[in-house]
C-alpha cells in the first residue's frame, strides 16, 4: 500500500495572493447574499407599511363618522348644532394633545445612541491597535 502526500510547491506569495482573492471573493457573495435577502424583507415590509397606512385611513375614516354620530346625537338631545359639534372637536383635540404630549415626553427620554454598535467599534479598533 502506498501513501501519497501531496504538498503545494507554490510560492508563499501565490498562495497568499490565491488566498487574499478567495476571501475578496467571499466577502463578495456574503454581501451579495445579504443584500438579495434584505431586498426581499424590505420588500415585503414596504408592502405591509403600505397596508398599515391605508388602514389607518380607513380607520381615521371611521372616527370621524363617530364623532359625526356623536354630533347628532347631542343634538337630538336637545344641544344646538354648533355647541355639539365644538364640544365633541374641543373633546377629540383634548384627548389628540394628551395623547401626543404623553409620546413627545417619552421620546424626550428615549435614547437612541446606538450603544451596541458604539461598543463593538471600540472593541474591534481597540483590537487592532493593540495587535
Amino acid at each position: 500500500m502506498t501513501t501519497t502526500t501531496s504538498t503545494d510547491a507554490r510560492p508563499l506569495g501565490e498562495l497568499f495572493s490565491d488566498l487574499t482573492r478567495d476571501l475578496t471573493t467571499l466577502v463578495r457573495n456574503e454581501l451579495s447574499l445579504a443584500r438579495a435577502e434584505m431586498s426581499g424583507k424590505i420588500s415585503r415590509a414596504t408592502k405591509h407599511l403600505g397596508m398599515i397606512a391605508i388602514g389607518a385611513v380607513v380607520a381615521l375614516a371611521g372616527l370621524f363618522t363617530l364623532a359625526a354620530c356623536l354630533v347628532l346625537v347631542l343634538v337630538q338631545v336637545g344641544v344646538s348644532a354648533w355647541l355639539a359639534a365644538l364640544l365633541v372637536g374641543l373633546a377629540l383635540a383634548a384627548i389628540g394633545g394628551m395623547m401626543a404630549m404623553s409620546s413627545l415626553s417619552a421620546l424626550k427620554k428615549e435614547d437612541l445612541t446606538p450603544t451596541a454598535t458604539l461598543e463593538s467599534l471600540k472593541e474591534t479598533t481597540w483590537k487592532r491597535q493593540t495587535n
